[in-house]
């Protein structure tokens, strides 16, 4: 059995429980090894930690699927763990793009990645439903003619996108469903009321995102609302911008270095890393 066979099997019985587990979301190399050795189970990329650290915005198609998947592999060859890739709206409109993305994701030597419903644009920024589905469609079948199971997760984007629509929110992941995809993901969720009914109303594992009210939740909480998995989305590379940006701001401000004395060791870091 290949590596990357013994990674996707290992990632797709994650899903199957028992319980909820934890995918951290990596940006680099360095990040994966960190995260590998804390003790996570698996890995995901994050589209707003690539996209930051090369000083773009994200969610604004400004990041390519080379980019992307160059990411991708330098994270997967940095850990044992599986890894998921968040793979925007497949760089592409059209189902056959998306397809692509997939075929070219699992010769990356990713074993899951998601896509999503949004398009990336500020005139229209979620596909039409039958688009949507059509998209999903082409994705799971191309996930499907890889040589080991590809988990693929379909998001619906409504939340983060000015469409606070739980019923249509709801519907498209049970669209989503239907046409093939492994696993569900609805970002943004504003309450634990929306998590715990999109759970009940889709019969495929539920990704919750670790923001808003579900970051004030336990793991063990989230999985008695029904979720399976848990992302951290832009959270760690956001919460390291914070603690750059603060002590920065001191040094530049007041030519003080406090912050900065509060940081691990080189040789904590180094060893982290190494």
């Amino acid at each position: 059995m290949s590596d990357q066979h013994a990674r996707a099997e290992a990632f797709a019985q994650l899903h199957r429980g028992p319980g909820a587990f934890v995918v951290a979301n990596a940006w680099d190399a360095g990040t994966a090894r960190l995260l590998t050795g804390l003790g996570f189970r698996a890995l995901a990329t994050t589209s707003a930690g690539l996209a930051f650290t090369l000083g773009r915005a994200d969610g604004a198609n400004l990041v390519t699927r080379a980019e992307t998947l160059a990411n991708a592999r330098a994270i997967i060859s940095a850990t044992t763990l599986p890894v998921s890739a968040d793979l925007e709206n497949g760089f592409g409109d059209q189902p056959q793009e998306v397809a692509e993305t997939i075929r070219l994701a699992g010769e990356a030597g990713l074993v899951g990645g998601s896509i999503e419903d949004a398009t990336g644009r500020d005139d229209d920024r979620i596909y039409d439903l039958g688009l949507a589905v059509e998209r999903i469609t082409a994705a799971a079948e191309s996930a499907k003619a890889l040589p080991f199971p590809f988990t693929l997760t379909a998001r619906a984007e409504n939340f983060l996108n000015g469409r606070p629509d739980l019923d249509d929110t709801i519907r498209r992941l049970q669209a989503f469903a239907e046409a093939g995809a492994d696993v569900l993901y609805a970002p943004g969720l504003p309450d634990l009321d929306s998590i715990r009914a999109v759970c009940a109303a889709v019969d495929k594992p539920v990704n919750v995102l670790a923001a808003g009210p579900a970051a004030r939740c336990s793991v063990t909480k989230l999985g008695e609302l029904g979720a399976r998995r848990i992302s951290l989305g832009s959270a760690l590379p956001r919460a390291a911008l914070t603690a750059a940006v603060l002590a920065a701001q001191e040094i530049a401000e007041s030519g003080t270095f406090t912050l900065t004395t509060g940081a691990m060791s080189y040789a904590q870091a180094d060893a982290l890393i190494d």
